[in-house]
């Protein structure tokens, strides 16, 4: 879909990650007209709005802030709509734009029309997806690769399609969301040329309603691909009999190593020696298992936001899990907590915050306390931690109880600690 110049274009959240004012400058870029609609007000959003002032200013975008109207979705010629946007087939504004007959897309689902399926490596997953795609983009960039990262990371390379080559390949993570949209349900589908799923376990109930729905959103990621194309599954991946060489710990990270190495030896035909030597200076990705203090005792996990991804970062402490402090709990996703209050007998103490922290308290053994809050956990912790003990934020549950996203949870956590 290209939308003509002239074409009057409703831009449904901005957000903050990125992809709301990268799909916003290509519309501008084509001469498109932009209402800009957002629950959030213009307060909350200055830092994005901010590098939109002159086009606000000149008349090309027109702000509709704090709320939504139905009139600028069914007086539009295209809704663009954030794929974050909860049940978006029953959401009532969206709803309204079908009615009055005005398609509906997204920045992803531009994206995927000015792309060569066979040059786009597409990796999704309930754990793992952001670490696997960041290695497949350092592997194939340390070995001369022209590579693009994009997807759910955050902004958006809608602007860079032009100077794509057709040696240019593109790494791009896929979120749940992201695959609905991508998806049959939507029109023709679409799915990358190497499909890489590093493991479905359940999440996101709150946005696809049920399990089942999460996991079919999941597998649209291989459904529409043609013969010839490749898919890889962690599950299936043999683990190597040597670990990969990095400075990241945890056996999750050796795993999601090991697939990022089988992608690029497979899709790229780059040997595995060489894509696994690319990797001795991946220094990781912020929030996840990081080391906030020179000592390496403290420890910002914020992305982690199942149990899943919980459990892996604990285990990453292997065989001194006696000696972890973990503090858990946040938004309620609908999602069972009991893997994490089983942790409680493991470890050295469990410190429970958001709206989860007292479900988990109570459901957990071991030493535990129920602080409510970030601050209270870190200094609860403080006082009870011996030398050598870790404390470690991995909270197993998203952030917007208490936080507008998980970079400002582990931001937090790292002023805490450091302070």
């Amino acid at each position: 879909m290209n939308p003509p110049a002239g074409t009057t274009c409703t831009v449904m959240g901005l957000g903050r990650f990125g992809g709301g004012l990268g799909v916003t400058r290509w519309l501008l870029d084509r001469g498109c007209r932009v209402r800009l609609t957002d629950l959030s007000d213009e307060a909350a959003l200055s830092e994005s709005l901010a590098l939109l002032q002159p086009e606000i200013q000149d008349g090309r975008i027109q702000l509709r802030l704090g709320g939504h109207a139905i009139e600028d979705f069914t007086q539009s010629d295209l809704v663009v709509a954030n794929p974050a946007v909860p049940r978006p087939w029953e959401n009532p504004f969206l709803m309204a734009a079908r009615e009055a007959g005005v398609p509906i897309t997204t920045e992803i689902r531009l994206l995927s029309e000015h792309l060569n399926p066979t040059r786009v490596i597409g990796i999704t997953g309930t754990n793992g997806k952001s670490t696997t795609a960041s290695m497949v983009h350092h592997i194939l960039d340390r070995n001369g690769i022209d590579v693009r990262l994009g997807g759910n990371f955050g902004g958006s390379l809608l602007q860079e399609v032009t100077t794509l080559s057709d040696e240019t390949w593109i790494v791009l993570e896929l979120s749940s969301a992201m695959l609905w949209w991508l998806g049959e349900d939507t029109g023709t589908g679409w799915s990358p040329g190497t499909a890489v799923i590093t493991n479905i376990a359940a999440n996101h109930i709150d946005w696809h309603g049920t399990e089942q729905h999460y996991r079919q959103c999941k597998e649209n990621i291989t459904r529409w691909q043609r013969d010839g194309d490749l898919v890889l599954r962690g599950d299936h991946v043999a683990p190597r009999a040597t670990p990969i060489p990095m400075p990241i710990p945890g056996r999750h990270n050796q795993a999601n190593a090991h697939l990022a190495v089988m992608t690029v030896a497979r899709a790229v035909s780059i040997p595995p020696g060489d894509a696994a030597a690319a990797l001795a200076d991946f220094p990781g990705l912020p929030h996840r298992l990081e080391a906030v203090d020179a000592a390496s005792r403290f420890f910002n996990d914020s992305k982690s936001t199942t149990p899943e991804a919980t459990l892996l970062a604990v285990e990453a402490f292997a065989p001194r899990l006696s000696r972890v402090h973990l503090v858990a709990g946040g938004y309620d996703k609908g999602v069972s907590l009991e893997a994490i209050a089983a942790l409680g007998p493991r470890i050295a103490g469990l410190y429970t915050i958001g709206t989860t922290g007292p479900t988990l308290a109570a459901a957990a053994t071991g030493t535990v306390h129920e602080c409510g809050d970030l601050e209270t956990a870190v200094a609860t912790a403080r006082r009870h931690m011996v030398e050598d003990d870790v404390l470690l934020l991995s909270p197993g549950c998203a952030s917007w109880d208490q936080f507008p996203h998980f970079e400002a949870r582990g931001e937090a956590f790292r002023r805490l600690v450091l302070a």
